[in-house]
């Protein structure tokens, strides 16, 4: 019997330095979509080959059990491009007793999704379930110690081979709190979420790095305020987290929400990747699997879709009939409105921005300045900053700032009321009293960093005003 991917406290019916791969579809997938598509497939007659050829990814959760089944291998190499092991790299699989690790199903996974061009999510490296007995019965500071070189260690066995983590998954309360599990891994301290995410940084920096969860689709529930704020506080601060992944196990419990778009858009804005990591709808209504792909299609930094499961008897909710193909391997009306809604979509720009709420809001018509980049002069410390305008779109717009002459540096920008920041990238911030002058502090993520700018109806160009070496 597959093990559930979710933590028990679900109901039974509801429930960076990492340029070098680009999971953010615009360049992982736009730039070598011809990699990702299967042989057999020819662009808008799959999944995954009309995804890919939108900028995005198609994929399934995959169980090594079932490689030896030829009608379930057949759908998957002809109709994914990217695969998620169901169990085979979860904590208990791959480190059964401590320090001996265990990789020989998760291999057969990724031999076979790389063999056929598909790319791999890696699931999941840290989690209050499907733990180890050992890991159970651990807490405090040994147990803090066994996660992160679990973390390590599972990461650096698979560097290269494996596109996007999910550092951590569920560590969020369901309810009205909006605050975190009561876990072993929870008791080890608050910041254990941060110290997984740094220790995968450093294991895979070329690696997306993502926090997944479930029951955060709908954007006024407090559990997806809680991983919101957890998001935007780790932005703020150069935690490396680099996407986020809905569950979206939708059904009669749990149903589609109106908002989900606006969901997703939201934590978009932030500056994150958003996936969807392991949809399954009951009963497979054919409009509903429809919207879930516009919603994501509306949102280019939403640069991909993961079903949990290829037939409704692979599914850990068989019963529910959640899939795209039947029990015998035929398609269901909900796979050909998947495909339309793939195919109808818009593809990601080649730059994607984050997307504001709503994602239609539409752009200023004030052209943007034309005047050339300021540049500061070097200073004593022999550190310039030149600053160059990027996207702008809804109420808000991207800033790129370029250092030159140091590694370790500090740039202050200065924006105009009431003008504000809203999300950073690539730096450590910090902000006067004022919040309107920021301080980027260089975090060993390059010589370039980003910023969002919130207008509030002043489109003027923030200013670079001293850059420092340190």
């Amino acid at each position: 019997m597959t093990e559930r991917c979710h933590g028990d406290t679900r109901p039974p019916a509801g429930p960076r330095a990492r340029t070098a791969i680009v999971l953010a579809a615009a360049a992982l997938l736009a730039a070598t979509s011809a990699a990702f598509l299967p042989t057999t497939a020819s662009a808008g007659t799959t999944l995954g080959a009309s995804a890919a050829e939108k900028g995005r990814y198609f994929g399934t959760a995959v169980a090594a059990s079932r490689l030896s089944d030829n009608a379930y291998t057949t759908i998957l190499n002809r109709e994914f491009n990217m695969v998620t092991a169901e169990n085979e790299m979860k904590m208990n699989a791959t480190e059964p007793q401590q320090g001996r690790f265990s990789y020989g199903a998760a291999e057969q996974i990724v031999n076979h999704a790389r063999s056929r061009g598909m790319s791999v999510r890696g699931h999941t490296l840290a989690w209050h379930s499907q733990q180890p007995g050992w890991m159970e019965s651990m807490s405090g500071s040994a147990l803090r110690q066994a996660m992160l070189n679990h973390v390590t260690q599972v990461a650096t066995h698979f560097r290269g081979q494996v596109v996007a983590w999910d550092v951590v998954n569920e560590a969020f309360a369901d309810g009205s709190s909006g605050g975190r599990r009561d876990s072993n891994l929870q008791r080890t301290g608050n910041d254990w979420i941060e110290a997984a995410f740094r220790a995968a940084d450093a294991a895979d920096p070329n690696a997306k790095l993502c926090y997944n969860d479930y029951n955060t689709d709908n954007w006024t529930h407090a559990k997806t305020q809680g991983v919101y704020n957890m998001v935007r506080d780790f932005k703020a601060r150069g935690v490396p987290i680099d996407c986020v992944g809905f569950q979206s196990h939708f059904n009669n419990n749990s149903p589609y929400v109106s908002n989900y778009r606006t969901t997703l858009s939201s934590f978009a804005a932030l500056g994150v990747d958003v996936q969807i990591t392991e949809l399954d709808i009951q009963g497979a209504p054919a409009n509903t699997y429809r919207s879930v792909v516009e919603d994501c299609m509306a949102v280019p930094r939403c640069n991909g879709i993961t079903v949990w499961g290829i037939r409704d008897s692979d599914s850990w909710l068989a019963s529910q009939t959640p899939l795209l193909f039947n029990s015998n391997g035929s398609k269901k009306a909900a796979y050909d409105a998947v495909l339309a809604a793939l195919n109808n979509g818009p593809a990601v720009p080649t730059t994607a921005p984050p997307t504001s709420v709503p994602p239609t809001t539409a752009p200023p018509t004030t052209a943007p300045p034309t005047t050339a980049p300021p540049t500061t002069p070097p200073p004593g410390g022999g550190c310039s900053a030149t600053l160059q305008d990027s996207t702008r779109w809804g109420d808000r717009f991207n800033s790129q700032v370029t250092v030159s002459g140091a590694s370790n540096w500090s740039v202050v920008v200065a924006v105009t009321p009431p003008q504000k920041v809203s999300a950073t990238w690539n730096g450590s911030p910090s902000w006067d009293g004022s919040g309107n002058v920021m301080t980027m502090r260089s975090n060993g993520s390059g010589n370039v960093f980003g910023f969002t700018t919130m207008a509030n109806g002043n489109w003027t160009r923030p200013q670079v005003l001293s850059c420092t070496a340190s």
